[in-house]
């Protein structure tokens, strides 16, 4: 989905459903803290605007964005948690390490939510620079972390209704 004119913290379509009921795993990269603090920071403030209880948002960090899947496998194995948000940033360099990483990611993630039957959901930034990271990441396209907290809300409903 492109963002040039949309700000994607603003939930579009169904209400966001409450999430008393569930308790949320966020695992975040420590590479480009700066940005996924920010992320983590807006995936929070939104469960909890949502119902789900402080006690029931556990973090976990993992050192940089590859390690997400593995990250949100072990929360999915060994917390009690009903979706996972995987949070991360990979900028664009100047070799093809970016492809590599943002695919293995992306496929890691997905993997990870079929093999656990759980919503397990990419809140992964891919931008060509820190700007569009920094406007990712509550600046002018409002913030990724925000969309991941709807979307695993979203998500859990979804599941419940299966």
């Amino acid at each position: 989905m492109s963002s040039v004119n949309k700000n994607l913290s603003e939930a579009e379509g169904s209400k966001i459903p409450n999430g008393a009921d569930y308790t949320v795993s966020i695992v975040v990269s420590e590479w480009n803290t700066k940005i996924t603090n920010a992320l983590r920071d807006g995936a929070i403030k939104t469960l909890l605007e949502n119902g789900v209880e402080e006690r029931n948002i556990v973090i976990s960090y993992v050192p940089g964005s590859f390690e997400l899947t593995l990250g949100g496998q072990l929360a999915c194995e060994k917390l009690n948690t009903d979706a996972v948000i995987c949070l991360g940033c990979v900028i664009q360099g100047e070799t093809r390490h970016f492809d590599f990483i943002c695919n293995a990611v992306a496929n890691g993630i997905t993997n990870v939510s079929l093999k656990y039957n759980k919503p397990v959901i990419f809140g992964v930034l891919t931008p060509d620079n820190m700007q569009q990271a920094e406007d990712r990441a509550g600046g002018k396209h409002g913030n990724k972390g925000v969309e991941a907290a709807i979307t695993a809300l979203k998500m859990l409903v979804l599941k419940r209704k299966g």
